[in-house]
């Protein structure tokens, strides 16, 4: 469980990463006041970033599990988690029966 959650960390670190960089590649390539040599390069090396390490390709994890069945976008947690939290009182103001 461990080795996945600092895997998965890595990998979102790396996209990060990736994603900030395509970003100024982009906006070179499209800025007119550069020169036409320095936007054909920037297009260039956008072209040969691994499409692999695109944001698409993740999907949302559990932040406790690491569970990609039952997520939820509202709390970061799966189902399971979340009842769990719930029934310790770790959420303030929820109580398993109030929904």
């Amino acid at each position: 469980m461990k080795k996945l959650l600092e895997k998965d960390k890595k990998l979102r670190l790396k996209i990060k990463k990736n994603e900030t960089k395509q970003f100024i590649l982009k906006s070179i390539s499209k800025n007119l006041n550069f020169f036409v040599l320095i936007r054909w390069n920037a297009l260039l090396k956008l072209k040969n970033l691994n499409s692999k390490s695109s944001h698409t390709s993740l999907s949302p994890r559990c932040l406790a599990s690491i569970n990609k069945k039952r997520y939820n976008k509202l709390t970061n947690f799966s189902r399971h988690i979340f009842l769990k939290l719930i029934r310790s009182g770790s959420i303030s103001g929820m109580q398993k029966a109030s929904w």
